[in-house]
């Protein structure tokens, strides 16, 4: 693999239309809506964990069991709609973004600083498309933890979504939002800045130049860079994960502010309880963060895109 200066010197970022954009955001709302679909089960059990932890103490596979002997195993589906909705959504925002912004710093830095300066280039991106994400991403997330912790609440995403607006009016759905960017925003960076440097890391290890490796290897590497970002993030957005489903748990006193309620929830909880169920979402984050670059990687190529602008050995 060449390691001197002319390539780099040589180098031209790529241009992207609007169309691009928009398949960048349709591939990465494929793979957020699939595999967070695709996890609905493990998320109810995390979900339960965290807002029963005395009911459900015996581990992700006992609690599993738990669920089904009382409820059925169609209770491990619960919040499947707005799951699928809002994590497409979300996805469409987050990776979309992401690219949108990451060009916009190189544009403006020039490729040369923007090498320099990458770090803070992938964190910047990734928390700018975060924010824009949850704004899309926190009704229907307030809607799947309701449904999930109140299983007689609603049937379904429409009903669910439908009692909430009625009964509490549009500011409930963003009761959450300052605890789901504690969370998602920390998430992302933590995401997106872990997969550009574990994938660079293993392409730079891989003596096959990247542009010479078959689809498969490709994707192997995505999966497994996918796999480290995605523990890490899990790890560093674990209490304010928590917190979330306290807060759109329980209704705020009356004059009660949202970062009040925060504060409540949070002494409540302590540092152990703000890491109850974190075996659990280890094994569903790294899953599905792997899977969803994969997909996004693959998805990109399927829809001709231009290649990710490339500050190392990655790409994605």
């Amino acid at each position: 693999m060449a390691s001197t200066s002319s390539p780099k010197a040589a180098y031209s970022t790529p241009s992207y239309s609007l169309i691009d954009y928009g398949s960048f955001a349709l591939a990465g709302a494929v793979g957020c809506g699939v595999t967070h679909g695709s996890l609905t089960p493990v998320d109810v059990v995390k979900t339960r964990i965290q807002l029963e932890p005395a009911v459900y103490n015996k581990g992700m596979i006992g609690s599993f069991r738990q669920i089904i002997a009382k409820e059925g195993a169609g209770a491990l589906l619960t919040g499947l709609g707005p799951t699928i909705l809002g994590y497409s959504l979300q996805g469409a925002f987050k990776f979309g973004g992401y690219e949108l912004f990451k060009k916009t710093f190189i544009d403006a830095l020039g490729y040369e600083s923007a090498v320099t300066y990458k770090t803070p280039i992938y964190i910047g991106s990734a928390a700018i498309a975060e924010f824009f994400a949850d704004i899309a991403l926190c009704p229907l997330e307030a809607t799947r933890i309701r449904l999930v912790s109140q299983p007689n609440f609603a049937n379904g995403l429409i009903g669910g979504f439908s009692r909430i607006l009625r009964e509490e009016g549009v500011g409930s759905f963003y009761n959450g939002f300052t605890p789901i960017l504690f969370k998602q925003i920390p998430y992302n960076i933590a995401k997106f800045l872990t997969f550009e440097i574990a994938s660079d890391a293993i392409f730079g290890f891989v003596p096959t130049p990247k542009s010479e490796l078959s689809a498969s290897a490709t994707t192997g590497i995505n999966l497994l860079s996918g796999v480290v970002a995605g523990c890490a993030a899990a790890f560093v957005s674990q209490p304010a994960d928590t917190l979330l489903s306290k807060v759109n748990k329980t209704k705020k006193a009356p004059g009660q502010s949202t970062l009040g309620l925060l504060a409540q929830l949070a002494g409540e909880l302590g540092i152990r309880g703000s890491f109850a169920g974190l075996p659990t979402r280890l094994v569903m984050v790294g899953t599905l963060t792997s899977l969803q670059f994969a997909i996004y990687g693959s998805l990109k190529k399927a829809l001709g895109c231009p290649p990710a602008v490339e500050l190392g050995a990655s790409g994605h």
